[in-house]
């Protein structure tokens, strides 16, 4: 800029039309950035929300793509008081008549009575079995008294699953074992062995059963079944039992039949989403006649791309057991407005009444609607997929008018130090100009015989 803003010699405002000239040279050049700048920043905005809307989309096709999202069944009881019921989908339906006999249970064992919990017991070591399991060693000081050992029971890395506790009895303290797997199979043996002076540690762990074991004993539609657990997992296919209490004179009446619902909910997530894509894509490539406004993508080849393939997916035919079968023998519809409508009725009868051919409709690998569907939007929505793709376009050609700017800046920065150079000189001239006139008019006014006029 020049050292100036007023002409010395002219009096212009040297500063202001600099400043004009310079603002007129890029004005339309800064309009165009900022036009451009502002249809780009709204079509990346566009863009995301078309990206949100396909994500939202695919994360239900993939749960619709899913086999365990059908065909699974549900199980009740008429009672709760004896056992409680769970299924997987290889459940058979029907009905089935339960009684409970006898609960399993884990064996305790009890040492003799010891005078009491600090005294030292004697030197060995005790070998400890639970079932088929290893035996575990523990080595015992003469030092060591019940408490002692209790506790190195308990903290042993090789315990099996034994637990030792002291009850204090009537006649003194005992050491009980207790197993933590219940059932006839998983008895506790002890083996106490005396190393030092004295049969102290063999004659206080010579055992006494407190509890016995017991296995699960239940009958269903009157087959006995025994289990070493209260969980019985292949008594009944895909059924898993566990038992709570027993009475053998009651009968609870379990009904295993087919879920739909979460079939249904699957199905009808998937519809709301699909109409949710379908309603913002059409938002935001609209164009209002009335308003004379134009979605933020209208024209855009991109959301028309996907819009075309998804109606054609969804108004496709799908192989099936069954035969070709598409959404509307589901009760699932396509409107004028061109989402989709949901006849729940008819939707909960197919499901109800289905032998895999829905199944197979939505989650046929490769070929299924759901998988067709989802392969589809993975290749726009996935990490460097076509979206992706879109928005890295998009921001080069943001960071390219960014360039612009700056070049066009530069650019102007220098022809305002031009114009000032030129404005400066010329006003330096007329400067000259000036003092020169200003100097011979002195000068002739003070000749002999000039008389100088007063105006």
């Amino acid at each position: 800029m020049g050292l100036t803003s007023v002409g010395i010699g002219t009096g212009m405002d040297i500063g202001g039309i600099v400043t004009a000239l310079v603002n007129a040279e890029s004005a339309a050049k800064t309009a165009k950035f900022d036009t451009n700048q502002g249809r780009i920043t709204a079509q990346i905005s566009g863009i995301g929300a078309l990206k949100s809307a396909m994500s939202e989309f695919n994360d239900k096709l993939k749960t619709l793509s899913k086999t365990d999202t059908f065909g699974s069944q549900k199980v009740s009881a008429s009672t709760k008081d004896y056992l409680s019921a769970s299924v997987d989908k290889t459940a058979v339906s029907g009905s089935y008549q339960v009684k409970v006999e006898q609960l399993a249970q884990s064996q305790k064992v009890g040492s003799a009575v010891a005078a009491d919990t600090t005294s030292a017991i004697g030197q060995g070591t005790l070998s400890i079995t639970l079932g088929s399991n290893g035996a575990f060693d523990i080595e015992v000081s003469d030092t060591d008294s019940l408490t002692d050992i209790m506790k190195k029971i308990n903290d042993a890395e090789d315990n099996s699953g034994v637990t030792a506790t002291i009850v204090n009895g009537e006649l003194g303290p005992q050491l009980v074992l207790g197993s933590s797997k219940t059932g006839e199979d998983n008895l506790i043996s002890v083996n106490a062995v005396d190393t030092g002076t004295g049969t102290g540690l063999s004659d206080t762990f010579t055992m006494t059963e407190v509890t016995p074991a017991k296995n699960a004993i239940v009958h269903i539609d009157g087959v006995k079944v025994v289990s070493q657990s209260n969980t019985l997992d292949n008594a009944i296919t895909g059924v898993t039992l566990t038992l709570n209490s027993a009475d053998v004179t009651k009968t609870t009446t379990l009904t295993v039949s087919k879920d739909s619902a979460k079939s249904q909910s699957a199905i009808e997530d998937f519809v709301d989403s699909y109409n949710t894509l379908m309603s913002t894509i059409q938002d935001l490539t609209k164009y209002d006649a009335e308003t004379q406004t134009a979605g933020i993508l209208q024209g855009d080849a991109l959301p028309r791309s996907i819009q075309g393939q998804l109606r054609t997916l969804i108004s496709s035919q799908y192989e099936t057991s069954a035969g070709n079968q598409g959404l509307a023998s589901i009760g699932i519809k396509t409107t004028t407005e061109g989402l989709l409508d949901v006849d729940t009725t008819k939707l909960s009868e197919a499901l109800k009444s289905d032998n895999g051919s829905i199944t197979e409709l939505f989650t046929k690998e490769d070929t299924g609607l759901g998988a067709k569907m989802s392969s589809m939007v993975d290749t726009y929505v996935k990490s460097g997929g076509v979206i992706d793709s879109r928005d890295n376009s998009l921001d080069e050609q943001l960071a390219r008018i960014g360039k612009s700017r700056e070049q066009l800046a530069a650019r102007m920065t220098a022809y305002s130090n031009r114009l000032y150079t030129q404005f400066n000189a010329m006003d330096l001239l007329v400067a000259n100009l000036n003092s020169q006139s200003d100097s011979i008019l002195s000068r002739l006014d003070s000749l002999p015989g000039v008389v100088k006029q007063n105006n």
